[in-house]
């Protein structure tokens, strides 16, 4: 396990983070390849990473008091450590995939050829070329047989015109497959950014500028023709295009494939694992979004399968990602069934993984995973508790986090509020949650008409409050299958507490309720 200092986050040097990055068995490995490089068992280098280990925080200050290291040489010394941290990780068995295994043949048959050992190079480079096209490393192919293609010029043999042929076919077709493979990822990447800065499209005329930027930047293609690299661009660039326009039953029907297209070739998975994690997680989120309950259960426990699954590899960033993807789905799936009862391990086990220092949890992540957990205890009828986590988001300043949930986390907030009968702190509440969705730049009709209750609730009277709830559940209903408002009440069932309100039921009861009838 790792021995993190929580405080170390704060640091910004690169050298630090990395060091606090390290497990036990890395820093021995560390100093076992420093311990077989003579005369550097007292280099000054070891020496800053011993002290540098043992900081909380990251503090120059204390380094040059220690008299390791003059200030003038510092930042050559700190070069120097990372380097050498870098050589001890890449030696580390359990960094030796099968892209550094390639690139270290790569190597060595660059050191043959530049010796003149040409025939002992090509050999390297065809045993190397062929792990690269079974593993799908195309880039890494063409830069061998570009590399072949330079000896052969000079180690002539008897069947050079052959072989000629042979290498310009091959260089040829992985160029034009990396090409593609180039057009697909650029569009994948494009369209990702389109949902971090502008989000869904909300509008028909967004939704035309959309389709038209996809139309139109989808390179032309055969699907026969392609392979799994070429295939999994496609089926992301497909996917973040039909999240972009919400067209969630596409978003199943891509996110399916992409698994599948792992499943079928189990080699891409120990190749790819972050890859096949995220594909789940998108699969998860689309029948979630289409309330689709068996096929939901089926996914979930094959994404908590890969914890125990030995053949999974394992590694740090993958252990977050699970702890991360299982976790949110497992409240998604209790929203979806409007299960709010008994969910308080799930909460444990939350928390408790947000101050391990073997995941390292960015704050996006944690406000996301307290509006959750907020979430969970409104519809449990635990409002005191609802305000709680909810209040960890709002308060949170220091925190650039997504608008849309701020603005739900204060919604949800005046809401639980409401329910406690906190009345004293109602006012004020009324006017900070006005204040903030009247600043916001992109509002929803579900959120304007939110301003107006708000608004005037503070002006109606006790036994004016039902004709309210009506009128605004009336308004709010019209938006319930708008394709550009729908998402709204996946943040916050308003309608569904709206009702509660009217029938004088729990809101878990009527979100129950709907989801025996929703649900497939």
């Amino acid at each position: 396990m790792r021995k993190i200092i929580t405080t170390f986050t704060a640091s910004s040097d690169p050298l630090f983070v990395l060091i606090k990055s390290l497990t036990k068995s890395e820093k021995r490995q560390f100093k076992l390849y420093v311990g077989r490089i003579g005369g550097n068992s007292d280099a000054k280098f070891l020496q800053l990473f011993e002290l540098m280990d043992k900081m909380k925080s990251y503090d120059e200050t204390i380094i040059l008091q220690r008299g390791i290291v003059t200030k003038t040489q510092i930042s050559n010394l700190k070069a120097h450590l990372y380097k050498q941290l870098l050589i001890s990780l890449r030696l580390t068995p359990s960094h030796q995939n099968i892209r550094v295994q390639i690139r270290e043949q790569l190597d060595f048959a660059t050191i043959l050829y530049q010796k003149g050992l040409y025939k002992q190079s090509l050999k390297l480079l065809e045993k190397a070329k062929s792990m690269a096209l079974d593993n799908e490393e195309k880039n890494i192919a063409y830069e061998i047989v570009e590399l072949e293609k330079v000896i052969e010029t000079q180690y002539i043999t008897r069947s050079l015109e052959t072989r000629a042929d042979e290498l310009t076919d091959q260089a040829r077709a992985l160029s034009q497959q990396n090409v593609l493979t180039s057009k697909l990822s650029n569009l994948s990447l494009q369209l990702y950014g389109m949902m971090l800065k502008t989000g869904y499209v909300k509008s028909d005329t967004e939704l035309k500028e959309v389709q038209a930027f996809f139309e139109m930047a989808l390179p032309e293609y055969r699907l026969q023709d392609l392979g799994f690299r070429e295939k999994l661009w496609l089926f992301k660039a497909h996917l973040w295009y039909s999240f972009l326009i919400q067209d969630f039953l596409s978003c199943y029907k891509y996110a399916q494939r992409w698994v599948r297209l792992f499943d079928e070739t189990p080699g891409m998975i120990k190749q790819n694992p972050v890859f096949y994690l995220k594909g789940l997680h998108y699969l998860l989120e689309s029948l979630y979004y289409l309330k689709h309950d068996s096929k939901f259960k089926k996914a979930l426990d094959k994404l908590e399968s890969l914890k125990q699954d030995p053949k999974f590899p394992k590694a740090d960033n993958h252990e977050t990602l699970l702890f991360l993807y299982i976790n949110s789905n497992r409240f998604n799936h209790r929203f979806m069934i409007g299960n709010f009862e008994g969910g308080q391990p799930l909460v444990d086990t939350v928390l408790e993984g947000i101050k391990s220092p073997k995941y390292r949890i960015d704050q996006h992540h944690v406000m996301v995973f307290y509006y959750k957990i907020a979430s969970l205890y409104f519809g449990a009828g635990d409002n005191d508790k609802c305000i709680q986590y909810a209040s960890k988001i709002i308060t949170n300043s220091s925190l650039k986090t997504r608008e849309d949930l701020m603005c739900f986390a204060r919604i949800l907030n005046l809401v639980a509020h409401y329910e406690a009968g906190k009345d004293y702190h109602l006012e004020a509440l009324l006017r900070s949650t006005y204040k903030f969705l009247i600043k916001m730049d992109d509002l929803h009709e579900v959120q304007k008409e939110m301003i107006k209750f708000v608004r005037r609730l503070g002006d109606i009277y006790p036994h004016e409050l039902k004709r309210e709830f009506i009128a605004l559940h009336k308004t709010l209903k019209t938006y319930e299958n708008d394709p550009y408002e729908r998402r709204a009440f996946l943040y916050l069932d308003l309608l569904s507490w709206l009702e509660s309100k009217i029938e004088n039921r729990p809101v878990a009861a009527v979100i129950q309720e709907k989801a025996k009838v929703l649900i497939r």
